[in-house]
């Protein structure tokens, strides 16, 4: 199945279920990301899992292990301004990359809470990106 057909049927199980999505997200915190392409402007919905703290919600440029950074990173870079879907609420968020403590503090704290992610970084070969998403 093409990545862009999975992202449909997860996205459709989102919105026909308040938020909530089985398989292997099931019980696992996920929003939806709009995002504007950074070289076309277009939307595109990503579903992420996030982590929140305070009011911020981190979400993580895993890409599934992959070893480059995934689409809707980089459009983050260049155009900021989004919007996510959280259960059945839509907040317009501003995107910000994390670095030094604040990144290594979320991406910790994340990895104990769902030790995929470690496992993600491993195979990447790579530093994972900790983005920001600050509602605005």
């Amino acid at each position: 199945m093409a990545e862009e057909d999975w992202n449909t049927e997860i996205i459709e199980e989102f919105r026909a279920n308040e938020g909530r999505v089985g398989g292997m997200f099931e019980g696992r915190p996920l929003l939806l990301l709009h995002s504007n392409g950074a070289r076309t402007g277009q939307e595109r919905v990503n579903p992420l899992a996030y982590r929140k703290e305070g009011e911020t919600y981190f979400v993580f440029a895993s890409k599934g292990g992959h070893p480059n950074n995934p689409d809707w990173y980089h459009n983050l870079l260049a155009n900021p301004d989004a919007s996510i879907e959280v259960g059945t609420e839509t907040l317009k968020v501003r995107a910000r990359d994390t670095h030094g403590d604040e990144r290594d503090g979320v991406w910790a704290r994340q990895i104990v809470s769902s030790p995929a992610f470690g496992e993600y970084e491993e195979k990447s070969g790579r530093t994972i990106p900790v983005v920001a998403l600050e509602p605005v």
